[in-house]
């Protein structure tokens, strides 16, 4: 290892934690990388869950996750200017349907007026009726927090993540770490040495933000402190015709475990509906079930009846990784130079990068130096989205490429170029296309853009149509015909 560069921070996982860290550190001149073990960043619980930046109100104060969460709100305003995703900061909506549901209300107003959260409200049933007509006339009052939004989780990841690589920090892909060497006695205050399938790095700090692996990379360095278990989530996205159903996050009150089935309009103008709460010991069970949905849609049209299961056009379940103390666990270990930033569960995604910015606060103090770049840049190099552009913008694109005037997504018009430039942003997978173009998003679901998307990928990235993969290996998309010949009948 003597040979060896030592690396000064090895982040573990490309999760939306892990690339906001990594942003946070690019700023100074360090040595940093991030090793993720799926085929693109953001492919683990980052991608699938409802993209909600919460209000502030929800998190008890008391708590490290009720702590972030405000400031977590606020940090994604100043990432929004600066990296360009979609947000809408449309607001939310917390109804009570019953009478012994308002001093629920009344607990959530506190709590968000002792973190300073601006502009809550309490609306009678008129008001409520007013501003959002499709919802339930059993509502009896509710709690307007105008400081939550809606944002794509994915975009965000990939777009902080495109922002740490132009700032210098190293993105790997597929290298998940599958074993840390224990302190070498000889040396107590040396590096961290971890290893992954194809290398072995040192470091002098790690940080674990492995999400649902979290537990068992923290065991691989000697401090199993914490347990990680899994708590499933249902989504459903609705067709667009539904756009404006209703216009702000619509909330029931909480339970104990979960914030309750919502109704969400996405960036995109579609409506979605979820999630649900189920525990789980299977960290990669993401089917959704006929139970799920029938749960799901019971409660959606509690709040908005019109709701309707036919209009589904994609659903999709997540795993949230759930600490034994249901709150987050980050800071140092005993391990020397070996950080935790686990459990991130729900508000998560908001809590992101107030999480970042206390975790460098938390390798400052544990000794990492840190010294400010005079040449960091906050933006990252945003796509073009032809469906957005305007009819002379889409003939002046046309004009300087004519991939521009070839359609490959007809339901999201997306153009052959936009394919192109995601693919040379780095995406790898069809999934990877996806979650950069929004090809395969729309009402067919990839019906008729899914072949020409494999056809580009291979084609770009030189390789056969049957290397490439929906989300990274184990899913792959085509067969080779005498490979098929000799497939199992049980499709196994």
């Amino acid at each position: 290892m003597a040979s060896s560069p030592v690396h000064d921070v090895v982040v573990i996982g490309g999760g939306v934690v892990g690339v906001s860290l990594a942003r946070e550190l690019s700023r100074y001149h360090l040595d940093v990388v991030v090793l993720e073990g799926n085929a693109e960043v953001g492919f683990g619980v980052s991608k699938a869950n409802t993209g909600i930046i919460h209000s502030g109100i929800h998190a008890d104060p008391a708590t490290v996750k009720g702590s972030l969460e405000w400031p977590g709100n606020l940090a994604w305003l100043r990432l929004r200017d600066d990296l360009g995703f979609g947000f809408a900061q449309v607001g939310e909506l917390l109804v009570a349907l019953a009478e012994d549901e308002l001093p629920m209300l009344d607990h959530l107003h506190g709590q968000g007026v002792r973190k300073g959260v601006p502009g809550l409200t309490r609306w009678s049933r008129d008001q409520v009726r007013t501003a959002q007509p499709n919802l339930s006339r059993e509502v009896l009052e509710a709690l307007w927090a105008p400081t939550a939004g809606v944002i794509n989780p994915y975009e965000a990841v990939l777009l902080l993540a495109d922002n740490a690589a132009r700032n210098g920090v190293e993105v790997a892909v597929e290298e998940p770490v599958v074993a840390i060497d224990p302190p070498d006695p000889a040396d107590p205050d040396g590096p961290l040495v971890l290893h992954t399938p194809t290398r072995t790095l040192a470091t002098r700090f790690a940080v674990n933000a492995a999400g649902l692996h979290a537990d068992e990379v923290a065991a691989m360095a000697g401090v199993a402190t914490f347990t990680i278990t899994g708590r499933k989530g249902e989504e459903y996205l609705l067709d667009k015709r539904l756009a404006g159903l209703v216009t702000s996050i619509i909330f029931p009150c909480p339970t104990p475990t979960s914030k309750g089935t919502l109704i969400t309009p996405t960036v995109d103008g579609t409506i979605m509906v979820g999630p649900t709460a189920e525990a789980t010991d299977d960290k990669d069970d993401t089917a959704t079930t006929p139970e799920g949905a029938a749960e799901v849609f019971a409660a959606a049209r509690r709040l908005v009846p019109v709701i309707d299961e036919r209009d589904v056009i994609a659903e999709f379940a997540g795993v949230r990784a759930v600490a034994e103390t249901e709150d987050f666990v980050l800071g140092p270990t005993t391990r020397r130079g070996f950080v935790n930033a686990a459990g991130i569960q729900s508000p998560g995604l908001t809590a992101a990068p107030a999480i970042a910015e206390h975790l460098v606060e938390v390798l400052c103090a544990e000794g990492l130096e840190l010294h400010e770049r005079d040449d960091w840049s906050p933006s990252a190099e945003h796509p073009v989205r032809f469906a957005l552009c305007n009819d002379e913008e889409q003939a002046e694109l046309a004009a300087s490429d004519p991939a521009y005037a070839h359609l490959v997504c007809r339901c999201e018009l997306v153009t052959e170029a936009e394919v192109l430039a995601a693919i040379d942003r780095g995406a790898r997978t069809l999934d990877g296309v996806k979650f950069r173009t929004r090809a395969g998003m729309g009402r067919c679901q990839g019906g008729s853009c899914t072949w020409p998307c494999i056809e580009l990928l291979a084609a770009r990235r030189g390789l056969p149509v049957t290397a490439i993969t929906k989300r990274g290996a184990g899913s792959w998309l085509v067969c080779d015909r005498d490979d098929a010949d000799h497939a199992p009948s049980n499709g196994g």
